[in-house]
């Protein structure tokens, strides 16, 4: 492979990364919207289409090792193959975690929700907005950025403790709703994962520019 080849090959990596992270940013969304819709095929066809991002996801990680193996890279492109497999895995585990809002809406049913949603969506949109923003400095190579976006898990996390206490008063006041509250507490859980995630990519993302581990996302909350 020529190294214009090989340059070629790299970029197409990462355009398939972005790619991915376009599905698991769409999965976020929508299992958002299908749960506070009560759209129950909507999520069926989310927790279904969850396979295509673990292919997606195997599918770079073999081209990454394949690069790695057959070419020999060094310094700052070692770093770059090296993080985007561990961003890939981050993905397929945000990926996972959308699934799993969907599986809770498909659990709760048809049954109407214990409470309106409104925190939740905030999360979602949050934790969204975090992943976008991380690709973009992925993309743009932007250090600054990643460590802002891992500052923000703070607020994500508050959103996850206020549901959280709403929903325990909410069981201690009425048991009658305690399995329908709990849903609820796993979906936002998983909203608050998925931005653990991100802040793990955005870690990832100063390390492919500056070549150290930092851990930045330490809760200051």
């Amino acid at each position: 492979m020529t190294r214009e080849a090989y340059h070629m090959a790299l970029k197409e990596v990462q355009d398939e990364v972005q790619q991915m992270a376009v599905m698991v940013g769409g999965a976020i969304k929508d299992s958002m919207d299908a749960l506070k819709s009560r759209d129950i095929e909507k999520s069926r066809k989310i927790v279904k289409n969850d396979m295509q991002v673990n292919k997606k996801r195997f599918d770079i990680e073999e081209r990454c090792i394949r690069l790695i193996a057959t070419q020999q890279p060094m310094a700052v492109d070692l770093r770059t193959l090296t993080a985007i497999i561990n961003i890939i895995t981050d993905l397929e585990r945000i990926g996972d975690h959308a699934e799993g809002i969907a599986k809770i809406s498909v659990s709760i049913g048809d049954a109407p929700l214990v409470k309106p949603l409104i925190d939740m969506p905030k999360m979602a949109d949050k934790a969204l907005s975090m992943l976008q923003r991380c690709m973009q400095a992925f993309i743009d190579r932007d250090t600054e950025t990643a460590k802002k976006i891992c500052n923000e898990d703070d607020e994500v996390d508050a959103l996850y403790d206020a549901i959280y206490a709403e929903l325990v008063m909410m069981m201690v006041n009425n048991p009658k709703i305690i399995k329908d509250a709990t849903y609820l507490i796993w979906a936002a859980h998983n909203l608050e994962r998925i931005a653990d995630r991100v802040t793990n990519i955005a870690e990832r993302v100063v390390y492919m520019v500056t070549g150290k581990m930092e851990e930045m996302n330490v809760s200051k909350y």
